[in-house]
């Protein structure tokens, strides 16, 4: 087999923690010469963000279940079946591939399961050093699993759930991202040279007490001379977090509020400081670029993983970390604040912050997609 020459299949869906890792390894193969389809459901994010990569996406209807509501086990399984049933015969009628990759969510189920039925390898990729629920599930048959931090080795052993191998490879993050430049990304925002750039994300979906706690401290923040506020609020805290705000015209100069950042790499080198949940893809994107930052984990991640995550870059003295039930104490405005005041804390984060970036994490992985179809 040509190596130069491979159909590769990929699931991913959900949240960009999810997507973006799985463009990245796309990009990485395209390049390479392969030809890469995605397997996904158009309704959601999957459905703008790989299309507007270039890549082709299969629909595909699955739902988790609801551990609270235990008969949502039957429909969820009944969609399971019939997608990867719709899925075999795809691949009957056009040919199998000769690999396919899962990034993690419900998703990835049906595809590695019909890959599995007709003996196409399959790997694993775990962004977050806690796996989810599928890729533990899908983890004894699968070639590999490529992990982003050493912690989640620990964690597949836990589980009991041994694949042939577990490697390594770190968390791919976009060319886009990588690539981007402080120059372009603050003529992109508007931010002219001297001022000072804070980034509020909560990653894809947002968040919305991390918007909650930023909007209360808009005083203290427009009351420093050149700071300018790129606020990510996520969809559904868009209204919301502008009926907080009430900027005046003069103020949303200074504050510019929007649902989702489509170029996040320009965002992220413009900024001088980033306030972020601690998502395994915000995590690789804020490490790539070497921004400081201050990071409130989502208190409700399965096993804390977030925390676990944020140490990658607090371990490190990249980022200071408050948790999420003290964001309403005064020691997330002392934190935020500390560092908006202080230049020289931030030189020396970002100083710890470079190096940590895998920016090679895209190339290691689809080094083991090759050697998963080869073998």
């Amino acid at each position: 087999m040509d190596k130069r020459d491979l159909e590769v299949v990929i699931a991913a869906g959900g949240t960009a923690g999810h997507i973006n890792p799985a463009l990245a390894l796309a990009e990485e193969l395209r390049d390479r010469g392969h030809h890469v389809t995605f397997f996904g459901q158009t309704a959601k994010l999957e459905g703008r963000l790989v299309p507007e990569a270039g890549f082709e996406l299969v629909p595909v209807v699955v739902s988790g279940f609801d551990r609270a509501r235990p008969w949502t086990l039957v429909s969820s399984l009944a969609r399971m079946r019939r997608a990867q049933s719709q899925i075999a015969r795809r691949f009957c009628a056009s040919g199998a591939p000769d690999v396919a990759v899962g990034f993690g969510a419900y998703v990835e189920m049906p595809l590695l399961n019909c890959c599995h039925r007709m003996g196409v390898p399959y790997l694993l990729h775990e962004q977050n050093s806690v796996p989810g629920l599928a890729n533990k599930a899908l983890a004894p048959h699968a070639e590999e699993v490529c992990i982003s931090v050493p912690a989640a080795r620990d964690a597949f052993e836990r589980e009991r759930r041994p694949a042939r191998g577990v490697v390594l490879t770190g968390n791919p993050v976009r060319r886009s991202v990588v690539a981007a430049s402080r120059e372009a990304g603050r003529a992109a925002f508007g931010v002219r040279e001297g001022q000072t750039m804070l980034l509020v994300f909560g990653g894809s979906l947002g968040a919305a007490h991390v918007n909650e706690a930023v909007c209360r401290l808009k005083g203290e923040l427009l009351s420093r001379e050149g700071l300018v506020v790129v606020h990510s609020t996520g969809a559904d805290g868009f209204d919301d977090t502008v009926g907080d705000l009430a900027l005046t015209p003069e103020e949303q100069l200074r504050w510019r509020v929007m649902p989702y950042i489509s170029n996040m790499g320009e965002a992220l080198a413009a900024a001088d400081l980033v306030v972020s949940r601690a998502g395994a893809s915000s995590i690789a994107e804020i490490a790539a670029l070497a921004v400081p930052s201050l990071l409130v984990p989502y208190p409700r991640a399965t096993a804390d993983h977030q925390t676990t995550n944020a140490r990658f870059l607090t371990d490190a003295g990249a980022a200071a970390l408050v948790a999420d039930d003290r964001l309403d104490e005064p020691v997330f405005a002392e934190t935020l604040l500390g560092l908006l005041d202080d230049p020289a804390r931030r030189d020396e984060m970002r100083a710890a912050a470079r190096g940590l970036g895998g920016s090679d994490a895209a190339a290691a992985l689809a080094d083991e997609v090759e050697r998963a179809a080869r073998a």
